[in-house]
């Protein structure tokens, strides 16, 4: 695993930005039963992950016959993404705040975590045959690590659940949620999210083998990805 550098010493990685603000003060205790309160969003999320990846298999062959993944579907797995992200940051995949995740699949730009994923306008037609299983595959040995079995996209184990639950109990004795644990936990969860984003076909950009620490994304807002 790489150390975290600085933005100015590393090649830009636009195609997607994951952001988060740490909340204070945030409860000592109510991290031991949030996973009570986020059940309406996993039934929910069960159900849109469904769907996402019926999404892909038809975005699949939309790439493969016209280089374009239609907006349309496009935008829906964005949001199931950001959905995901939100819900994984409000409990076990992050801890950093104690406000409710909304249901919604639009951007919620006022929530304290927030991911976005540049559209691409083009998509090469030989790498959507092979990226999503071959070329992934070392990120897959690396984001395994990091988030364990996976659940709806994310965490349900690994590193990112031993950290934050570290934090959780510092967070219960000091009231304080260590700000190392916080970049790191970050930094874990920016590298899962642009796999599952190159992997489910979203970008062309192969994701950097880097850990960007941090709650704000080094490389901004995500932009409009060039034609391949």
């Amino acid at each position: 695993m790489n150390a975290a550098v600085s933005p100015a010493a590393v090649t830009p990685y636009a195609s997607v930005t994951v952001a988060a603000r740490l909340d204070t003060p945030l409860s000592r205790w109510l991290w031991l039963v949030k996973w009570i309160l986020a059940i309406p969003h996993y039934i929910l999320l069960t159900f849109l992950w469904i769907a996402f990846f019926v999404v892909a298999v038809i975005a699949f062959f939309a790439i493969l016959f016209t280089e374009r993944y239609p907006r349309a579907l496009f935008d829906f797995n964005l949001g199931v993404l950001r959905w995901s992200w939100r819900v994984s940051y409000y409990t076990y995949g992050g801890l950093g705040t104690d406000r409710y995740p909304p249901f919604s699949l639009g951007p919620e730009p006022d929530y304290p975590a927030r991911l976005d994923i540049a559209y691409p306008e083009r998509l090469s037609r030989s790498t959507v045959l092979v990226k999503w299983w071959l070329l992934a595959i070392p990120h897959y040995l690396i984001v395994g690590f990091f988030a364990g079995g996976g659940r709806m996209g994310w965490a349900s184990g690994g590193l990112i659940l031993l950290l934050v639950l570290i934090a959780g109990f510092a967070l219960a004795f000091t009231d304080r949620y260590p700000p190392g644990i916080f970049d790191l936990v970050i930094g874990l969860n920016r590298w899962v999210m642009r796999v599952v984003a190159y992997a489910s076909l979203m970008t062309d950009a192969y994701p950097p083998f880097r850990l960007d620490q941090g709650g704000e994304d080094p490389n901004g807002p995500a932009g409009v990805e060039k034609a391949v």
